[in-house]
């Protein structure tokens, strides 16, 4: 029965029928797509994300404004003179010696313009105690990181001269100088790690290196493939680096996943006893399904961050979605092929102690096994304690503040130039980063406009938002003018985000904004904060609903079963919840912290949330259209619906368990990086991933499908005339479909 031959519709397995028949031709096919990919990619080159696009609102209107005037602003850099003891001050010789020294210096090497003395800028603070000596990097201010050495080691010389003052550099360039040298390798390392993390755990799972292998090389060259997209597509949707770091993470884990499904199941039936060829087929009609349903809903939910109207979100959900479609494709083509070629040379390779473990066919987890004996004999205590256990770890999530993180809360006292950012912040508040409104008039010079500066720039002071000094750079020739407002609250967003909006809402209207034809949007870092935070919150309602309503259609369709689209969406918010809920318990609240070499820093990176829920949303439905997969196949059979659960669950447990590693494994990389953000990220999506792969498809999808029965697959009559993409079924499993009915509709193909 087994070898029997059978015409088999659907996709997945009329692609993994066609590259079994044409291994060479689809392997051919698969290396051409890689290369020409890369090729092209290389050749279009990629086009990141301009400034003037990362954001809407006023940050984005004053970008627009700077580029169309054809303004190139330099990186501005700051030395730090501060007195070490309570008595040097500013207007004593030894101070001034200093200063005049830092001044010789840094002009001395050749790399800097505009340097100005803190005597005649008056940026002395109030304590008399510490002077800044200002200037600006020479050439364009986002390779200034690669020129700033010079003059870090220049105003190091004057240090050593002066040991009596603290003499510290800080700027744009000297922080992306310090931040590339700390943690530039720190991100290649952890992406470079991934593949030797999934590598090794494969070897375990397979106990064989040529099948380790497989799933690493497709999820690889589909991430080498999409690599080159992103180039190509960049030229229409702007490309970043974070975008790229994304992709690799997401391809890691799909790519492998998804590979793994479909190899576990072609051994499976291989040790079953049937042949290689009908192995492959049904390998292609039932884990080849699941692939591409699952594929098709991470690619939706991927797709949600296109919603949001930020680029930087737009530019990872393209790239993900990339990275999925690339690796879902390859799956269910090449893979095929390869395992058409390689037959039993599938198992060279083998590790010595690592025995195959053969389990007559059956494919099923004696541990998970056990767990479902007790789950299905009780599964409305099941229901009760999972649900209780994930609402109890979710709760503190009801509690979450998000914010940008301070440079001191993203690195703590991990790198030096954070104290000196501190120590500039408690002397200038707000001199380190202030805001800048971007003036532009017809005519800049004419009496109207220079009244309103100056009226702006003496309001800006006696409203409460800055203490000043406020400076003003005119560009004549431009029409247009800089207007630098050090903000009443430094490097407390929160107190900062009130001064910005006293500059936005009072001061601007009644000076600039009196004036005709003239512009005044404000931005800087805390301006830049602000408006992403606003876009990011009016975005996250579309966002949800597209993602939630997508998914749930595309599982309708998928199973067409109300009940398994209904409990799909439920499950999956209970697992975003209860990842939630441990990134404020570690993050916010500081409890166990310390476990993962964290730092409780009182919020949650703002992007954070809705990122995590996208991603999570897709990859969570790996594991669910795998598992439920299974369980509808083996009720096809004609198994009873707790049988078919019992089945379902335990013969995908072993391969549910194996790619849920090598997520939590990948995930937790990231979480060893030392920036903040970067932690909780993968500790977020290691947690999610883990009580995902265990609590949930382990424990309450089983109870839940238990307590609903014959209804699991219920579907009212006014939805049979949806369209039907249940047909790809393993060609036995189709012959001996029980014609058992449901509630709603006739349970068969």
């Amino acid at each position: 029965m087994g070898n029997q031959e059978a015409r088999v519709r659907g996709l997945a397995a009329r692609a993994g029928g066609w590259s079994a028949r044409h291994r060479w031709a689809a392997v051919g096919i698969w290396v051409v797509f890689v290369v020409l990919a890369m090729g092209l990619g290389s050749a279009a080159g990629r086009v990141d994300v301009k400034d003037s696009d990362q954001l809407k609102g006023e940050t984005h209107t004053a970008a627009k404004i700077i580029e169309d005037a054809g303004i190139e602003q330099p990186a501005s850099e700051s030395v730090l003179v501060q007195a070490r003891n309570g008595t040097t001050k500013a207007t004593d010789p030894e101070f001034r010696a200093a200063v005049t020294d830092i001044v010789a210096a840094v002009g001395a090497t050749g790399r800097v313009t505009d340097v100005t003395s803190p005597y005649d800028t008056r940026t002395i603070s109030k304590d008399g105690r510490s002077a800044l000596v200002q200037f600006d990097m020479r050439g364009a201010a986002d390779t200034a990181g690669e020129r700033v050495e010079p003059v870090l080691k220049a105003v190091e010389r004057v240090q050593k001269d002066h040991g009596s003052l603290r003499i510290e550099e800080i700027g744009g360039a000297s922080m992306r100088k310090q931040y590339s040298d700390a943690f530039g390798d720190d991100f290649q390392q952890a992406e470079y790690s991934a593949v030797p993390v999934a590598l090794g755990i494969l070897l375990i799972a397979f106990g064989a290196l040529v099948a380790a292998l497989l799933p690493v090389a497709l999820a690889v060259t589909a991430i080498m493939a999409t690599m080159g997209l992103m180039g190509i597509v960049s030229h229409l949707q702007p490309m970043s680096d974070t975008a790229n770091s994304v992709m690799l993470l997401v391809g890691m884990a799909v790519g492998v996943d998804y590979c793994l499904f479909y190899l576990r199941r072609e051994r499976e039936e291989r040790d079953a006893g049937r042949d290689a060829g009908t192995a492959l087929r049904i390998a292609a009609a039932t884990s080849g399904r699941a692939i591409v349903v699952s594929g098709v809903t991470v690619c939706v939910a991927m797709a949600g961050m296109l919603f949001t109207g930020l680029a930087e979100f737009e530019a990872m959900g393209l790239a993900s979605l990339m990275v999925v479609a690339v690796a879902m494709v390859g799956s269910v083509t090449v893979l095929p092929a390869l395992l058409s070629l390689l037959g039993e040379r599938v198992e060279k390779g083998r590790i010595p102690f690592l025995r195959r473990r053969r389990r007559g066919g059956s494919g099923e987890s004696r541990f998970w096994t056990t767990v479902l004996r007790g789950v299905l004999a009780r599964p409305v205590v099941s229901v009760v304690v999972a649900v209780g256990a994930l609402l109890a770890v979710a709760a503190p999530a009801l509690g979450m503040k998000t914010s940008q993180l301070t440079l001191d809360q993203e690195f703590g006292d991990s790198l030096p130039i954070v104290q000196t950012y501190n120590r500039v912040n408690d002397a200038f508040p707000g001199g380190s980063e202030p805001a800048q409104v971007v003036v532009e008039a017809r005519d800049i010079k004419a009496p109207e406009v220079q009244q309103a500066l100056a009226r702006f720039k003496e309001r800006a002071v006696s409203s409460g938002a800055s203490r000043g000094p406020v400076e003003i750079r005119t560009y004549a020739a431009r029409n247009v003018a800089f207007v630098y407002v050090p903000l009443v609250g430094g490097s407390d967003f929160d107190k900062a985000g009130a001064s910005l909006e006293k500059l936005r809402d009072e001061v601007r209207p009644a000076t600039l904004g009196a004036v005709d034809g003239v512009r005044a949007p404000i931005t800087g870092q805390v301006a830049g904060s602000h408006d992403f935070n606003e876009q990011l919150v009016g975005s996250v309602v579309p966002v949800f609903a597209f993602v939630v309503v997508f998914a749930f259609l595309l599982m309708l369709v998928s199973f067409r079963s109300l009940t398994v689209a209904i409990t799909s969406i439920v499950l999956n918010l209970l697992s975003v919840g209860a990842a939630y809920g441990i990134l404020v318990a570690v993050f916010q609240h500081g409890w166990g912290a310390s476990l993962v070499g964290a730092e409780g820093v009182g919020a949650i990176v703002t992007w954070l949330p809705l990122f995590l829920f996208v991603i999570l949303f897709g990859l969570s439905m790996d594991y669910h259209v795998f598992v439920v997969s299974r369980i509808r196949e083996a009720r096809l059979r004609g198994r009873t619906t707790k049988d078919a659960i019992q089945h379902g669950v335990v013969t995908t447990a072993g391969v549910v368990t194996s790619a849920a590693v090598i997520m939590v494994a990948v995930f937790a990389i990231f979480g060893t990086l030392s920036m903040q953000s970067m932690k909780q990220m993968g500790v977020g999506l290691a947690a999610a991933v883990l009580i995902d792969a265990t609590v949930i498809r382990g424990v309450l999808l089983p109870a839940v499908m238990a307590l609903l029965g014959e209804r699991n697959w219920y579907l009212p009559k006014w939805l049979h005339r949806l369209p039907d993409l249940t047909h790809d079924e393993a060609p036995e499993a189709v012959a001996a479909a029980s014609p058992a009915r449901t509630e709603g509709e006739r349970l068969g193909v």
